[in-house]
This record gives structure tokens, C-alpha cells and sequence, in this order.
């Protein structure tokens, strides 16, 4: 008998896993819905070739970036329309990493510096503003408006200050902010633009007759990969850019802080690893370890990759899916007369949402607590517009009681409603039409309670 050779044992493994995977994992997520069963408000959506990517990658026992990560860079770059991405571990580490990067020295005096401000808003995600507290910049709170929960552009000529060196918003649920008026104002004052593109993945939008992704129109975009996101790699996230010099201070920020550019596994990329002369070390230190900033070790493995690569073939139907189930759904209430009752979701001018969420806020005299109360008892999972309004949280008790740390500027009354009034179901693109009209059913149930 002629033993295998090593690739033929290899596709016989993955054969199996596809076997596998087509019979217990995705012939389950096919069955019919049955009224009243569960519907998370997010959920993976995949087959045999993510799994089938991953035991590929498992096989070579690479584990850290490689062949996949490099595979998924550069399409997801292609998807974007983004010269350099790098994948990271999270989309909060691809925040981190954003914010990082204006940090250094190399930025001359566009550097964010400790005490230099940053425009943002309170009603979001708390990753967002994280990162620049912790490297102890100040966030400047705007508030935002109804029905889209994205910044008031009204207020940031207000915000600004001799202090502001950039601004770092999210993308409300999918739905952009309004992009021309941010940039506009970013490139009048010469202000970084950062895009939490977290939420977002997929929506457009058109400035000057020209339509791009969300994430790619201001200096640095970010997205996340954790399982309830737009696709998945279970953890994961990427931080983007078309500036070589921010890129080239991402790369060295996300991968220890090393001067040396060189991938894990290689040496000697730059051909003067052993003769450069660096800060005070003796001339020719090993470029493998200079370290021009304080940096992290943000990358992710490349099994993440694996399966980002897969999911990423399938994207562009999620998009769809997504665009679709928003529609049915709006359609579904505004004919059962949901708008009395609730403020229901508009796409910001000028943009295509790849929706996150269905967001709705109680009008007055509907109490979201009883509504929310009566979707979830039916089996329809919920969530808040996550914060609410973040500075009223305990993270933030010490700052508050000092008054020292961040700005408010004006009132935060459309934000501290949002916190009050505000939630949303889910419009993953497993959800089918089914399941999206019990949705709306129940919901316009709950509003008459």
C-alpha cells in the first residue's frame, strides 16, 4: 500500500472537516423558525470554508500573522479601497491602535499630545474614547442628534479649541455621520480624522459626487471582527489608512514599538540590520530590536485570519442581507403605525447604511422599559444604544467629581434621551423574513401596551 503523501493526508483531513462542518454545524442554522423561539440580536454567519481556513491554517502551525494574514490585508485593503491595513486582535485594540499612532513623535507638530483635546461624543461605545484618556489627551463631548444618533455637526465649530489636534467618532449602527461636514471641518483646522468604522462595515458614502466606504474617507478607519459585527473572525479587528507615514507608525505601534518593519519570521527586510545607528545604542544594534515608540503586541493569529479570509468572500451578500432586513422591517412597522409611538431610524443624507442595528427611541408617554420588557418576554433579544451617555457611567465618577478630564460642550440632552428612551433590535443577515415580521409584530404590540 503507497503511504500518503503529506498533502494528501492534509486534504483528506480537510475534506472531513468540510463533511463535518456542512452536516452539524450548517444544516442546524438552516432548520425553519418556529414562532417564539430565541432571536439573538446577532449571530455568525458562516459554512465549511471557514471552517475548512481555519484547520488549514491549524495544520501548518504558523499560529501568529502569515500567509492568511497577509492574504486578508490586502482584500480587505481591495474592499475598502484603502492602501495599508493591518489586522489586530480586537476592534478595540484596532481603537487603541488608531489613537496610538497620532501619538508619535514622527508627526511633528500634528502630534496628539497629553492635554491636547479630541472632539467625540458620550453616546457610543466607551473604546472609542478609551484610548484617549488613557494616554491622557481630553475628550471634547458633543452632543448628538435624532433620528440618526450620529454627532451634531452644529456643534463643532463650538467644540474647537487651540487644544483640538483631531476628532474620533463612530458610525452610529451602520449609519455614517455626516462625513462632508466632519471632513470639511478636520481639513479647515487641520485636524486628524479617526473613523470607528466598527459598526459600519459596507455603508458608503457620497461626497462631491463620489461614493466610498465609511472608514476609508477620513485619516485612519477601524473595524471590528467580533462575532455580532458585520463578519467575524471570533475576536479580531483592522485599523486602515492611504497615508504611508501613519501606516508605517501603525505597523511599528501594533508590533512592539519596533523600528524594524521586518514580518514575523523574517529578517533583514531593510538590509542594514546590523549598521544603522539608533537614539544613544551602540551603532549597528540589531535593527530587530530598536524600539521608536511605545508599542504593543496587537497582532492577531493567523487561524483569525483564516477565517476572515472566507468571511470575506461572503461579505458583499451580508451587505445585502443586511439592507434588505432593515427595509422589511421598517416597511413592516411604519404599516402598523409604529411611527406615533416611536422615532424610528433615517439613513444620514448623502449615505447607504450597511445597518449594525434597527434603532428605535420612545416618543413621549411610551415607556421604554415596559416596551423592552414585553419584546424580550417574547423571545426578541434587545439592546441599549450601548453607553447611553457614557460620562454618566462609574468609569467615569472620578473625573466628575474633579471636573477634570474631559469637556461637555453645550447640554448632552439629545444623548442623555437616547440613554432614557433608545434601543435596538438586530438585523444580522441570518435573520430571515420570518423571524423579521414576528419581530415587528411584537414590537408593535409592546408599543400598544
Amino acid at each position: 500500500m503507497t503511504e500518503k503523501t503529506e498533502q494528501q493526508a492534509r486534504q483528506e483531513i480537510l475534506d472531513l472537516v468540510a463533511e463535518y462542518a456542512r452536516k452539524y454545524k450548517v444544516a442546524p442554522m438552516q432548520q425553519p423558525y418556529h414562532e417564539g423561539e430565541r432571536i439573538p440580536y446577532a449571530s455568525r454567519v458562516y459554512d465549511d470554508k471557514e471552517m475548512v481556513n481555519l484547520v488549514d491554517s491549524a495544520l501548518e502551525f504558523w499560529l501568529t500573522a502569515g500567509r492568511y494574514t497577509e492574504a486578508f490585508e490586502q482584500k480587505f485593503g481591495e474592499y475598502l479601497g484603502v492602501r495599508y491595513v493591518s489586522l489586530v486582535n480586537s476592534g478595540s485594540s484596532a481603537n487603541l491602535l488608531a489613537f496610538s499612532t497620532l501619538t508619535s513623535p514622527l508627526l511633528g507638530e500634528r502630534r496628539v499630545k497629553r492635554g491636547d483635546e479630541v472632539i467625540t461624543v458620550a453616546a457610543g461605545f466607551p473604546t472609542t474614547v478609551n484610548p484617549i484618556i488613557q494616554y491622557g489627551a481630553i475628550p471634547v463631548f458633543v452632543d448628538v442628534t435624532l433620528p440618526t444618533c450620529d454627532i451634531d455637526v452644529t456643534k463643532l465649530e463650538a467644540a474647537y479649541s487651540e487644544k483640538t489636534k483631531a476628532v474620533m467618532i463612530a458610525h452610529t449602527l451602520g449609519n455614517p455621520f455626516n462625513l462632508k461636514a466632519v471632513k470639511d471641518f478636520c481639513d479647515r483646522h487641520q485636524l486628524w480624522l479617526v473613523e470607528d468604522n466598527c459598526d459600519a462595515l459596507g455603508s458608503t458614502y457620497t461626497i462631491d459626487g463620489e461614493t466610498r466606504q465609511t472608514g476609508s474617507i477620513g485619516d485612519i478607519g477601524t473595524s471590528s471582527f467580533y462575532p455580532p459585527h458585520h463578519m467575524t473572525m471570533g475576536e479580531g479587528g483592522a485599523c486602515y489608512t492611504n497615508n504611508p507615514q501613519l501606516h508605517r507608525i501603525m505597523r511599528s505601534i501594533r508590533d512592539w514599538g519596533r523600528d524594524c518593519w521586518c514580518a514575523p519570521g523574517h529578517d533583514n527586510t531593510c538590509h542594514h540590520r546590523f549598521d544603522g545607528q539608533y537614539g544613544e545604542l551602540p551603532k549597528g544594534y540589531d535593527h530587530k530590536y530598536v524600539y521608536s515608540h511605545f508599542g504593543y503586541n496587537l497582532k492577531a493569529t493567523d487561524m483569525q485570519a483564516a477565517i476572515g479570509v472566507a468571511q470575506l468572500e461572503k461579505f458583499p451578500g451580508f451587505v445585502a442581507r443586511r439592507k434588505h432586513n432593515f427595509e422589511l422591517l421598517k416597511s413592516l412597522l411604519v404599516e402598523g403605525g409604529a411611527d406615533a409611538k416611536l422615532i424610528l431610524p433615517e439613513p444620514e443624507p448623502h449615505s447607504d447604511p450597511s445597518w449594525f442595528g434597527f434603532l428605535m427611541t420612545c416618543q413621549e408617554g411610551v415607556d421604554r422599559e415596559t416596551v423592552v420588557r414585553h419584546i424580550e418576554d417574547h423571545g426578541v433579544q434587545t439592546r441599549m444604544l450601548f453607553a447611553g451617555n457614557l460620562i454618566k457611567h462609574p468609569c467615569f465618577d472620578e473625573m466628575r467629581a474633579t471636573g477634570e478630564g474631559y469637556r461637555v460642550v453645550g447640554s448632552l440632552d439629545t444623548t442623555d434621551r437616547i440613554m432614557r428612551d433608545t434601543f435596538w433590535v438586530g438585523l444580522y443577515p441570518g435573520m430571515t423574513d420570518e423571524k423579521l415580521r414576528y419581530m415587528a409584530r411584537i414590537i408593535l404590540e409592546a408599543i400598544q401596551q
